[in-house]
């Protein structure tokens, strides 16, 4: 697994060598921005999870920033933002929404009006978007960071099993006798 993450992240010398990272230079020289291991992939995974249900384009900035932040793997935490996407994002908030109505103790039976997205019309999108989340209100200003902690919390823990389990399934491959012929 790790062979086949390290073939798809840039390679160090050209995230630094990038005149449009150079800024940032010293922040992104940090180990553990870059390796693969156990813990960094997994703090990345957690970080990308949080951010992914922050509203907008910011997923990807506040993702930087958290990785940079805690010393997670900055690539592994961008790219698994990505989960949230046009088809997933408002069954995500829904399930928000029902979290946040169950732990603030609202009544899950209100109705909130469909969003009338405009057909081909990107400039009216979220504007639309930002009134329908307006009617939601409290249950999901309560219920997206509690989802966004449980996800980054079950994704840590994921892959930190997931990940050892791998290892030791090698470990017991590699203790088997080698059968010949």
């Amino acid at each position: 697994m790790r062979k086949f993450l390290h073939q798809l992240l840039p390679h160090h010398e050209s995230v630094k060598n990038n005149r449009w990272l150079r800024p940032f230079g010293s922040w992104l020289q940090q180990p553990n921005l870059w390796h693969l291991h156990r813990r960094s992939v997994a703090g990345g995974v957690a970080v990308g999870l949080f951010c992914g249900l922050i509203p907008g384009p910011l997923q990807m900035i506040g993702a930087a920033v958290l990785a940079v932040l805690f010393r997670v793997n900055l690539p592994v935490a961008l790219f698994v933002t990505l989960y949230t996407n046009p088809f997933t994002i408002v069954p995500l908030y829904l399930l928000a929404y029902q979290l946040g109505s169950w732990v603030a103790g609202a009544p899950t039976g209100l109705l909130v009006a469909q969003p009338a997205f405009p057909v081909l019309h990107w400039q009216g999108w979220w504007g639309e978007l930002w009134g329908w989340l307006a009617q939601l209100g409290k249950p999901l200003l309560i219920g997206l960071p509690l989802l966004a902690l449980i996800l980054a919390i079950a994704g840590y823990v994921f892959v930190r099993v997931a990940w050892r389990v791998a290892v030791i399934l090698k470990w017991r491959a590699r203790r088997r006798p080698v059968s010949e012929p």
